[in-house]
């Protein structure tokens, strides 16, 4: 019968958390992992390759959830930075705020934040797929080379810059595109990849009133008579 294992840090390390995870954790037995106590500290379930979910109950640190695989993760709290990332597979949510690089380099999955997520969310996305229920900061989607990142807030500055084949949504104000990144009409197929995205996330939202961001691919050859000027 499929049980309910608590791990409470106020007595037990990181590495003896994740070494449970890694090694001793049959995921035919434990369906859920519910780690008590993490009082803001770092690399929580990070590197997990089972089928299993686990619920962070409260604040955690920096690199929680890192290179997830098949696995639920929940963060019931505020993360530091680089959630999620070089994400594989399963899903990793945030019930707070993120700090910097939520979803960094991402292959895979999907992470939600359901709160804000602060700068350079998505950097370096890979191929996963980023939904955030309030407003990013400053150069999020930097170097972005596929998947999908949805803000359904605002977006800070620079939002995008050198953004190569990963496409943007964001259901708020944006307060500039970075380097190479324009926005582009919403079709219909837009709207119905996003409205599923929201589902998928939890999320409610009006897909017809997000903009679409993609990149202008004006950096993809390099042009000497540009004078790093895009």
């Amino acid at each position: 019968m499929a049980r309910v294992t608590h791990l409470d840090l106020a007595n037990l390390t990181i590495r003896e958390v994740n070494q449970f995870l890694h090694h001793e954790l049959d995921s035919s037995q434990t369906a859920q992992v519910d780690i008590q106590n993490p009082d803001g500290k770092h690399s929580i379930a990070a590197g997990l390759d089972v089928d299993v979910t686990v619920n962070i109950l409260g604040h955690a640190g920096y690199f929680v959830a890192g290179m997830n695989k098949q696995a639920r993760v929940t963060v019931h709290g505020n993360v530091g930075w680089s959630v999620g990332e070089n994400m594989m597979s399963g899903q990793v949510r945030v019930n707070g705020h993120a700090s910097e690089s939520a979803g960094a380099s991402a292959h895979g999955g999907l992470l939600v934040v359901d709160g804000d997520a602060s700068s350079r969310c998505g950097i370096s996305l890979k191929g996963g797929n980023v939904v955030v229920a309030g407003d990013v900061g400053h150069f999020s989607a930097f170097m972005a080379q596929a998947g999908t990142m949805v803000v359904c807030g605002n977006a800070g500055a620079n939002l995008g810059d050198s953004l190569y084949e990963a496409v943007i949504y964001v259901g708020g104000s944006i307060d500039s595109l970075g380097a190479d990144a324009r926005e582009e009409p919403m079709e219909a197929s837009d709207v119905e990849a996003l409205r599923d995205l929201l589902t998928e996330a939890g999320l409610e939202g009006d897909a017809e009133n997000f903009r679409r961001v993609g990149s202008a691919r004006s950096l993809y050859h390099w042009n000497a008579e540009a004078h790093q000027e895009y």
